[in-house]
């Protein structure tokens, strides 16, 4: 606290002296115009002073970190001007240099990062029981073998081990993995984690200062401490400009014998391109950024965020969704699959498991009428019960839910849900089995693009760090098209990878949790997705998405290179021309005064050319606002495009070599979704969406290849109709059929899927939270 408020106070200092400095330049000016020389030349000398007072603090503050910046031209311009009597050429200088402060320090007023928001996260207290009460205590007071009561959505303040019941625990604080983990009497539990279930007793482990959550502190802690400051523009330009003007001023000096010489040497050496030009563009860049949803924390970070050229990124929340979504529904046959989704969802409306709001959410995409559950109860450690519209209703673990042998059905579940990573919630209804609930955290539509953009941006590499299962955590690097997987990884791993790529290449981390936070602390550039990340992760970044948008970090990256080649031509071509001008005054043709207005002209060349940062345009498509409100309607339309799939699918697999009445009406059935539901949405994307989008990408036909899909979709619907015309399929005719089905399952998929990435994910609501079909 006592950083950020220094922070808070110097930030406001500059703005004084820059308010100073400026008021007493037009006091000084009135005064002349008014016919008070004397006067004017008084408060101009006392402008002056505060520039000498104001840029010594600066010189004094740069040599603490063993720097030699660009203050110390513009300090030594001050005296001499002050010294020969030029006090006019001072004030100028002096309000030039303020300016540059004051930019800074508005650009830089985020830059601070601190440690509140981890700590304020840490709980205070513990529940305790002792001698049969529950008592609150300090958590600094919990010793190992203490018995706590951790109540539903509290941080666990120790490790520990799960008492009786055992527990359901939100861990993506410190894996960053959403889906909520179950745990039995005696498994080893940390700290940090939340519950996410019923309220359950925990045997301390360790004490609060040992726990697992502490050792993330003392990781981002270290982190930060480890990190090095960017080398930033000006001071690189101020390294060879600072020895070359002491030389010129040296020189004039003892060739000339006069001082005034060397001050008006010095007045037109004054880096005030650098003092003024390099903030003016890294503070243009600043705004435009902040326009797209991405805040940079300084001119500093937007510099090092130009020069990476290594990304790593976590899986959870950045490349996925960051939230457990319904992936699909499984039935054992008796009961339809909407109808098994719509029960348990009617149950799940009165349930606190961190899973019911996925299954609520999911029967309301697909227009499922709920029902109000009755005698509902949660059954500890293995489910929920309770009637819907007279059916009784199980939802849980498989033998809860009447599952209590190895059906075909329940097996290839299992088996899909271990490949895929999914979690699985079985259904049951009436005492039978009737169906089971995949889980699963969705790939983001953007992700895949925008990894392309990032790469046409500059970024050589890109890799992903996460805690999940390497399984689950290739294939989504497949689906992004990433170069390497680092999987199972620990927040101490991370902060070791990121060291590691750095050792390499400029590096930059992308997360959004707690866990992330000390490798984000580490490298060179941070980035945390803020929307849905944890607060912590936002602290220990660089840079914050505030949108959920991942192609906005792409156009972040595209206009901090931009603004930093600009801020590299303003300062070195100011310089330049600030050279030429050193020539004349060493020469004695260039009075000091004369060159304090000469090296104005110069910085308004500079600044104007600064400012060209703003004619940056956003490196993706935008969309109007009528293409954007299509895209909201056809990305709503693909979860009904999802349900046919599922339906669709199942179809398929109930035609066996022997099918009966029930599987051939099935099939029939979801011909005629395809025709009713599928085809005119098809078709409405041809007509509107297509030309929509086509229009805002250009090119030649951009959309052609999406159209060519619509034809196949169409004609392989048509195929399915004959087929299912002819009367009763013999052998080969099931056999075609299937075929015909699987084949419109998987064109159907992919093209929503590629619709999804390529036209859909280009809005800003984009449907990132929702599952792909299949």
């Amino acid at each position: 606290m006592a950083t950020t408020l220094h922070t808070a106070l110097r930030d406001r200092a500059d703005l004084l002296a820059f308010g100073a400095a400026l008021a007493g330049l037009a006091a000084g000016g009135i005064a002349w115009w008014t016919g008070s020389p004397d006067a004017a030349r008084w408060i101009w000398g006392a402008v002056t002073v505060l520039g000498i007072c104001c840029a010594t603090l600066w010189v004094v503050r740069a040599l603490r970190r063993r720097e030699l910046d660009a203050d110390v031209i513009a300090l030594l311009a001050l005296v001499g001007a002050l010294v020969v009597g030029e006090q006019l050429a001072g004030a100028l200088i002096a309000v030039m240099l303020t300016t540059g402060s004051a930019l800074e320090g508005l650009a830089e007023g985020r830059a601070r990062r601190d440690l509140e928001t981890l700590l304020a996260r840490a709980p205070k207290t513990a529940r305790r029981r002792t001698g049969g009460q529950v008592e609150t205590v300090p958590a600094e007071r919990v010793r190992p073998g203490d018995v706590l009561v951790v109540g539903t959505g509290e941080v666990l303040p120790v490790d520990g081990a799960v008492g009786a019941g055992g527990a359901v625990l939100d861990e993506s604080a410190l894996t960053g993995e959403p889906l909520p983990v179950e745990y039995w009497e005696g498994d080893a539990v940390r700290s940090g984690v939340v519950n996410a279930g019923s309220a359950f007793d925990l045997r301390a482990t360790s004490t609060a200062a040992d726990g697992a959550y502490a050792g993330v502190l003392r990781l981002v802690e270290d982190a930060a401490s480890d990190k090095a400051p960017a080398v930033r523009v000006a001071n690189r330009v101020a390294g060879w400009f600072l020895p070359l003007t002491l030389a010129v001023c040296g020189l004039a000096w003892l060739l000339s014998g006069e001082l005034s010489r060397a001050v008006a040497v010095l007045v037109v050496a004054t880096p005030c391109p650098l003092i003024l030009a390099v903030p003016i563009a890294m503070v243009s860049a600043l705004s435009l950024t902040a326009r797209r949803g991405v805040v940079v924390k300084g001119s500093g970070a937007l510099e090092s965020l130009a020069a990476v050229r290594t990304l790593i990124v976590d899986k959870t929340g950045t490349l996925t969704a960051g939230r457990p979504a319904l992936s699909a529904v499984v039935t054992a046959g008796a009961v339809p699959a909407d109808e098994v989704l719509r029960l348990a969802a009617s149950l799940d409306q009165v349930s606190a498991h961190v899973l019911a709001a996925a299954v609520v959410r999911a029967a309301h995409e697909r227009r499922l009428p709920l029902s109000a559950p009755t005698d509902a109860e949660e059954v500890t450690g293995q489910g929920m019960r309770g009637r819907v519209d007279g059916r009784e209703v199980h939802l849980g673990k498989a033998a809860f839910a009447g599952e209590r042998g190895d059906a075909p059905w329940a097996v290839a579940a299992r088996r899909r849900s271990d490949a895929d990573g999914a979690l699985t919630v079985f259904v049951g209804v009436d005492g039978r089995a009737a169906g089971v609930l995949l889980f699963d955290d969705p790939v983001r539509p953007d992700a895949a693009r925008t990894v392309r953009e990032l790469r046409r941006g500059g970024i050589d590499r890109v890799v992903m760090a996460t805690g999940d299962r390497r399984p689950v955590a290739e294939a989504v690097a497949a689906a992004a098209g990433l170069d390497e997987v680092f999987a199972e990884c620990s927040p101490g791993d991370k902060a070791d990878l990121v060291r590691s790529e750095r050792a390499s290449a400029p590096t930059g981390m992308v997360g959004d949790g707690v866990n992330d936070a000390p490798a984000l602390a580490l490298a060179d550039v941070g980035v945390a997705i803020g929307t849905g990340g944890a607060t912590a992760s936002s602290e220990a970044a660089d840079v914050v998405l505030t949108v959920d948008r991942l192609d906005r970090l792409a156009e972040a990256m595209t206009v901090a290179r931009r603004a930093k080649r600009i801020a590299g031509q303003s300062a070195v071509g100011g310089m330049a021309l600030s050279g030429v001008a050193m020539a004349f005054a060493a020469l004695g043709h260039l009075p000091a005064a004369w060159g304090a207005l000469l090296q104005e002209g110069i910085d308004l060349l500079a600044i104007l050319n600064a400012l060209r940062v703003l004619r940056v345009g956003a490196s993706t498509v935008e969309l109007d606002d009528r293409t954007q409100e299509l895209a909201r309607r056809f990305a709503a339309e693909h979860v009904m495009v999802r349900g046919v799939l599922d339906r669709l699918k199942a179809a398929a697999d109930g035609l066996g070599t022997d099918p009966g009445p029930a599987e051939l009406d099935r099939a029939r059935k979801i011909h005629t979704e395809l025709v009713e539901e599928i085809l005119p949405h098809e078709q409405a994307e041809e007509d509107l969406l297509y030309p929509a989008i086509a229009s805002a990408i250009g090119g030649i036909d951009p959309t052609g290849p999406m159209s060519r899909a619509h034809v196949e979709i169409r004609a392989q619907s048509d195929r399915l109709g004959h087929l299912l015309d002819r009367g009763t399929p013999g052998a080969a005719d099931l056999a075609e059929l299937r075929l015909v089905m699987y084949g419109l399952y998987a064109v159907l998929r992919l093209h929503t899927l590629q619709e999804e990435e390529s036209y859909l994910s280009l809005a800003d609501t984009a449907p990132a939270d929702t599952a792909p079909a299949g």
